[in-house]
Parts: structure tokens; sequence; C-alpha cells
């Protein structure tokens, strides 16, 4: 059940976006993924400030296009986003500016996307996202996603890819080494950076400990 005081203190505005939020079955991209970058993005806010309310409806609403990861629609996906929520806070009245304040946070927060955030918002934004995806919950995004695009969990005869190139469209694991680890050195604010140093480490034991045991 959806409750909006986990939003504190835009519980407000996620009872009116909140229906938007996230569509599909896409168990890393749900309604528990929002509230996680919800609170890394005010975690941040805090130290790095920036106008809460831009950046509330912008993690709202980053995945309110649901594109698959396999898709060629993928690289398109935070613009998709930042367009349907454009249409979504014009219903709503937000003046020409707050809305595309919110279209440009979320169209920069991808890593496929490749766009340069430009505001303190869409620093913040981009970095809480991205800590998603490194830590102990990314180790379990990382194997979600695996499983649902068909992956097997690692190459058993050559698991570290010493021999053969990296793949994380056939083994799950390789996708710590083709993307993951690389995520901690592009974070935007100094109180991503921090937090992303802890969750990299994190990672980086997961893989000694996961590869111990294979």
């Amino acid at each position: 059940m959806f409750k909006a005081e986990a939003f504190s203190p835009h519980e407000t505005l996620a009872a009116s976006l909140i229906e938007h939020a996230a569509e599909g079955d896409d168990g890393s991209h749900d309604l528990a993924h929002i509230l996680r970058v919800f609170r890394n993005a005010m975690r941040i806010h805090a130290g790095e400030g920036g106008d809460g309310r831009i950046l509330a409806a912008a993690v709202l609403l980053h995945d309110c296009v649901a594109v698959e990861k396999n898709s060629p629609l993928r690289a398109k996906a935070s613009a998709l986003a930042a367009e349907k929520a454009s249409a979504i806070l014009a219903e709503l009245g937000w003046t020409a500016a707050d809305i595309s304040a919110v279209g440009h946070a979320i169209t920069a927060h991808s890593f496929s996307a490749g766009v340069t955030p430009q505001t303190i918002e869409a620093k913040i934004l981009q970095d809480a996202d991205r800590l998603d995806a490194i830590g102990m919950v990314g180790v379990a995004r990382c194997f979600y996603i695996g499983g649902r695009m068909g992956s097997g969990l690692y190459d058993p005869f050559d698991p570290a890819a010493t021999n053969r190139p990296l793949d994380d469209k056939r083994y799950a694991i390789d996708h710590f080494q083709t993307k993951l680890f690389r995520l901690a050195d592009g974070f935007q604010t100094e109180t991503g950076r921090r937090l992303a140093a802890v969750r990299d480490q994190s990672l980086r034991d997961f893989l000694s400990a996961f590869m111990d045991e294979i």
C-alpha cells in the first residue's frame, strides 16, 4: 500500500504524482526503487542544496516510462520519461520554467542517455539513482535483471573473463566489470561521491566473496 508520508517532506506532491511513478512489472524499477532513490536524493540534497520540490518531482517521475534493458529504445528512455513528466506537470499547473527544470533532471539521470546534468537538481538525481545501482541493492538488482533478461549467473569455465570478452548479456556477473565498477567515478556531487565510495567497496567485497565460492 502506498504511504505518502514515506516521501516526507514532499508527501503532498508524492500523493499527486505517485500514480505515474512506475509502470510495467520491472521489480528493479518499481515503487520501492522510487522510494530508495527519493531517500538517496533527500540525503544528498541536505548536503548540497537545490530546489527540493523540483528534485522530488524529478525523482517521482524519472521512471514514468518503462523501457526494458534490452530494448533498442533504452537510450531514449529518460527523454521519453521527461516528455511524459512534462505533460503531467503541465496538467497540474506547473510553470514552464519548473517543468523544464524537472525535465532536464529526468533526461540527464540515465547512464545510457549520456546527457551531462547542468543543474544541482539534475546532478543530485543522477547520483541518487546511481547509488541504487551499487552496493548490496545494486547486487540484488543486477541478478534480478540478469534473470529477467535470461542471462546466466557466470561462465562456469572462465567466471573472471580471463580468456574471453566480457559479456553481461550472457553472464550477470560480467555486469560488475562492464558497468557497476565504473559508476563510482562518475558521481556529480561531493555527498554523492562519499556515499558511492562505501557502496562501491561493498560491490567489490561481494564479487571477491562470490568468486571464492565458485
